[in-house]
């Protein structure tokens, strides 16, 4: 998906549509094993300028987390906070970031069931400093599409599991199941991104959103009340 996106913006900016410097970032973590030479020489070979930066923050999560615990968590939002300095130390007016559809609908899905709240990753973000932009492109790109384009471009993609196969990974567990109903009803990944576009307050129960403690009835005589669901 970086790598996706990388190309879609360049080529932007090629056909003069994206006046703007782009600067490629990569974090490396620490994670054992991580293969340090394939980003730096790839982005040389193509002459775009990067910034790679090493923080060990894989300790920092194996450290403070308990045995047995899930690490993608507290390693995104270190990372998270890495970006963020970074974008602000080079006067980066945005963070464009990667995330494609299935990125989001699983993040949906883990606030639902895990976090109890309904949120996902929007396309566009102020952080909660208001100082760094959050820019999503590929929000509503398909994975699979994003999949093509990385093997038709050859993309030397570095593998996702360095930090170990760790059982019962909720992200995992999410993005089984949005394969199992799309495999079963073809479409309902783009239908649950349209619903994302098209909440309605007042069929929810957050009083935050809308004043249920306002409503009057105003009927007349015979009006039927009926809910139309």
């Amino acid at each position: 998906d970086s790598y996706g996106l990388l190309a879609l913006l360049l080529d932007l900016k090629w056909r003069g549509l994206l006046p703007v410097d782009l600067l490629a970032c990569n974090l490396d973590q620490g994670q054992p094993n991580f293969p340090k030479h394939i980003l730096p020489d790839y982005l040389n070979a193509n002459g775009i300028a990067h910034r790679i930066e090493y923080q060990d923050t894989y300790s920092v999560v194996t450290d403070k987390l308990p045995e047995g615990s899930t690490y993608c968590s507290l390693c995104s939002r270190l990372r998270r906070g890495h970006l963020y300095r970074i974008a602000r130390e080079e006067g980066c007016s945005a963070l464009v970031l990667g995330h494609h559809r299935e990125d989001i609908l699983e993040t949906f899905f883990m606030n639902l069931f895990h976090g109890g709240r309904l949120a996902a990753m929007p396309p566009k973000l102020l952080n909660d400093e208001g100082d760094v932009m959050v820019l999503r492109p590929l929000a509503y790109s398909a994975e699979a599409d994003l999949e093509k384009f990385a093997n038709a471009m050859k993309f030397p993609i570095i593998p996702c599991d360095l930090c170990g196969s760790q059982e019962g990974l909720q992200r995992n567990a999410m993005k089984a199941m949005l394969d199992d109903i799309e495999k079963r009803m073809p479409g309902r990944k783009d239908t649950m991104i349209r619903a994302m576009t098209n909440v309605r307050p007042s069929h929810l129960l957050d009083r935050k959103l809308f004043d249920f403690a306002a409503l009057d009835a105003r009927l007349t005589t015979g009006q039927d009340i009926s809910d139309d669901i």
